[in-house]
Formats: C-alpha cells, sequence, structure tokens
C-alpha cells in the first residue's frame, strides 16, 4: 500500500451518475494497481452553500471539508458531465474558491461524460486548460465516454475502461515504486 491518497470530483448533483461511475471506476483501478486511499465527491456531496460562495469562507464546513480533500490529495480524478461543449457551471465555480497555487504539481485524472462523439474534446479544450491555469500535471490520457458507454449507471465499454487503464498506468511517472509494487505482484 502507497498510503497515498486519491480524491475526485464529479461535476453533477444527479444520482445515480454516468459522470460520477466513470470516475469511480477510474478511482478504483488506480487504488488496486497504486493501494490509494480513495474518496469521491459529487456536487451534491458539496452542499447547498456552494451556489452562494463568493470566497472560500462563505462555504459551509462540509464543502471546506471537500476543498481540503482535494487540496491535501496526492491524486486528483476529476470530471463533469457535458453541458453545451463545457463542464458544468458549479464544477468550475468550485474550482474558482481554490487557491491558485493549491493544485500545483499534483497528478490529475481528467474524466468527462456526454451524449455522445461530439462532446469528447471537453476534456482537451475545458478540463485540460482549467487545470493547467493551477499548474497541475494533467495526465495524457484522458477518459471521455459516451451514453452508450453505460448499462445502467455502470460503464459497459470495454475500450472505454482499457483507456481509463492506461490514464491509470501513467501515473507509475509519479509513484515509480508503487508501479514497480504492482508489476512485481502480477
Amino acid at each position: 500500500m502507497s498510503g497515498a491518497k486519491l480524491v475526485g470530483l464529479v461535476g453533477n448533483f444527479s444520482r445515480p451518475s454516468k459522470s460520477y461511475a466513470l470516475a469511480e471506476t477510474v478511482a478504483e483501478l488506480a487504488a488496486e494497481q497504486y493501494g490509494f486511499r480513495t474518496q469521491l465527491h459529487d456536487l451534491t456531496d458539496i452542499g447547498p452553500s456552494l451556489g452562494n460562495a463568493r470566497h472560500y469562507n462563505d462555504l459551509d464546513a462540509v464543502a471546506r471539508q471537500a476543498v481540503q480533500n482535494i487540496v491535501s490529495a496526492d491524486v486528483l480524478v476529476v470530471g463533469s458531465p457535458t453541458y453545451k461543449g463545457s463542464y458544468t457551471g458549479l464544477f468550475k465555480h468550485f474550482f474558482d474558491l481554490v487557491d491558485p497555487l493549491a493544485l500545483q504539481g499534483k497528478p490529475v485524472i481528467l474524466t468527462a461524460t456526454g451524449g455522445g462523439d461530439r462532446h469528447a474534446l471537453i476534456v482537451e479544450h475545458q478540463l485540460r486548460p482549467l487545470f493547467g491555469f493551477f499548474m497541475a500535471h494533467t495526465l495524457p490520457s484522458a477518459v471521455y465516454a459516451a451514453d452508450r458507454d453505460f448499462s445502467d449507471y455502470h460503464l459497459a465499454s470495454e475500450p472505454i475502461r482499457r483507456r481509463a487503464e492506461q490514464a491509470v498506468a501513467e501515473l507509475g511517472a509519479f509513484f515509480p515504486r508503487a508501479l514497480q509494487h504492482a508489476v512485481a505482484a502480477e
């Protein structure tokens, strides 16, 4: 076990959620390979204070704890459903309340979901620049899944699962001993 912590944030309020299921799949794969402790949040977990907060101190205790979980994580998995070609507004607002230097150097796996293929570039044109602003290390492989890739809110697509495995394998650049341990166990 590496003892490192992976925290996920999914930018939606609905449950069950395909976006949450995708981030959860990635987090589970990472936990299996590297021994991460995992914790996932969606906007429902953050609570109602997020929408009215203009500053971090305006958040209630639950929302402030979610921010602290994100900031203290060793690895992030972030994701959002696609709305009109971008991530959700409250997802962006959550990160507006995070200190610009708080995520510097942190590895981030980007995930997103959408109705079809035309939304697939959300990870490159929306999420990657957002985390570039924070000077985080977005991993080269992002994971996008369309509605057809799910069955009853569970990832059902083997190609998307392989893409998630590829993204998780890229964490080996940040956690090489954990990767060696996982390979040796095979």
